[in-house]
């Protein structure tokens, strides 16, 4: 699915894969990091659905 222009615009950007892993350590919410398609940049999101996400000690 693409991202929306003004969902991109709303979201904080980073500009590498790094900086966006480092960035949801302090939230109180599992946050997952993609690169977007309208940007080239990545934003962080909270949404898990389609997505396989690894369960904690997997």
């Amino acid at each position: 699915m693409r991202t929306r222009l003004s969902i991109c615009l709303k979201k904080a950007r980073f500009p590498s894969e790094a900086a966006a892993l480092l960035a949801p350590r302090t939230a109180s919410i599992a946050l997952r990091h993609y690169r977007c398609d309208r940007c080239g940049l990545f934003h962080l999101t909270s949404r898990t659905k389609g997505k396989r996400v690894a369960r904690p000690g997997q």
